[in-house]
């Protein structure tokens, strides 16, 4: 059981309103706050690249971190500067030509479908959709059916940014390896909030970010890949850290999962991270996942309760992302006004996740996502502003 006082007091911005908004950008605790600007700071003092070899340890250190958090070995985690940036690493090493095949579902992140189909169109893959079940998550008994031996990736959301479900990774990887192809899972929003072990879900590759749930600093990722893959990938996005220049014409690559990091890093940043996967495991991945349940369940359940109000999660199982829509009124309004009385929520639109969002019939819906460190009685203080924003 997490300690609410405690965390709170670790995050002085939780009492100033209700923040709801943590799978867009978390509010980081005071001790990942401490490591990036008390690491800025001796960057003034020092110089950057003194400053970098004195946390070298700290550095080499969260590699370590992350294998724990991400049930994952040392040599598996790359880091980066961002979820973007790690799948898109990911994506770009796995062999596509004419005549393979990619498979996303109907909640594919409009991020992620836009450089699949872009490559897709390149090498002339085909680029197929996997439907969802009447749940709404992913119908593993159509995937089967659509498997065959020239699936060279299969892509898969785990928890998708506009409705809050969670989808079944275990059942999609065990019959995508059985097929012989590839899964690159998309981590962004479950990695903080959800327990997310490489050793347990069996995806091959999963990208994450450190903004949003893990409560770090923006422009920070991280990249999981495993042994048992990492030699069927061609990483492309090399440099003189991902590799050596050995000869005149020759290079050697990296053997790690490092091979998807590039030299010029924000260090700041980095110990930022690190810090917030050392809180996250101090707490217990465990602990966090049942308290954001909790808040995520109150909040449904309140929303659900008003006249003129909708919630439209789907999924047989849910996270911490609650989205609802307010009868006649855009979301933007809603946020806005939410936003004038200190509570804050986001929207997401239709062009974030084409294919779900028209399987539902939805143009945009307000998004609330709750934290660990939010009090009931701030979850009851939100609902009671949603009631009244449409007056």
């Amino acid at each position: 059981m997490i300690d609410l006082d405690k965390v709170r007091a670790d995050t002085p911005a939780a009492a100033s309103g209700v923040f709801l908004d943590s799978a867009g950008s978390s509010l980081p605790p005071r001790q990942v706050l401490d490591e990036v600007v008390g690491h800025l700071r001796r960057e003034a003092e020092i110089g950057g690249y003194l400053a970098a070899r004195e946390r070298a340890e700290d550095l080499e250190a969260g590699y370590g971190v992350f294998a724990e958090l991400l049930g994952a070995e040392p040599d598996e985690i790359a880091f980066t500067d961002s979820a973007t940036r790690s799948w898109l690493a990911a994506f770009d090493a796995v062999p596509l030509g004419r005549g393979d095949r990619v498979l996303i579902t109907e909640v594919e992140y409009a991020g992620n479908a836009v450089p699949i189909l872009h490559r897709a169109r390149e090498v002339g893959a085909s680029v197929e959709v996997v439907p969802s079940d009447a749940a709404g998550q992913v119908d593993v008994a159509a995937l089967r059916e659509l498997l065959d031996e020239r699936v060279r990736l299969v892509s898969l959301v785990h928890v998708p940014t506009n409705s809050g479900l969670v989808n079944p990774v275990r059942e999609v990887v065990d019959a995508a390896h059985e097929a012989g192809a590839l899964v690159l899972l998309d981590a962004c929003q479950s990695m903080g909030q959800l327990p997310v072990r490489a050793d347990e879900l069996g995806a091959d590759l999963i990208s994450g970010t450190g903004r949003k749930w893990l409560r770090g600093p923006r422009g920070t990722g991280v990249l999981v890949v495993r042994r048992s893959v990492a030699h069927r990938l061609r990483p492309r996005l090399v440099d003189l850290h991902s590799g050596s220049w050995v000869g005149p014409n020759e290079i050697e690559l990296r053997e790690d999962a490092r091979v998807f990091e590039l030299w010029e890093t924000s260090i700041a940043d980095r110990l930022g991270l690190i810090a917030a996967a050392r809180y996250a495991l101090e707490l217990g991945v465990a602990a966090i996942a049942a308290e954001v349940a909790d808040r995520a369940r109150r909040l449904r359940e309140g929303l659900s309760a008003l006249p003129g109000v909708t919630v439209r999660d789907i999924g047989e199982r849910q996270s911490g992302i609650v989205t609802f829509t307010v009868d006649g009124l855009p979301a933007d309004l809603v946020r806005d006004r939410l936003a004038a009385e200190g509570v804050t929520v986001t929207s997401t639109y239709a062009s974030s996740a084409v294919l779900d969002m028209a399987r539902r019939g939805l143009d945009e819906v307000v998004r609330a996502s709750p934290h660990y460190f939010i009090e009931p009685a701030q979850v009851e203080r939100a609902v009671e502003v949603v009631s009244r924003c449409g007056r």
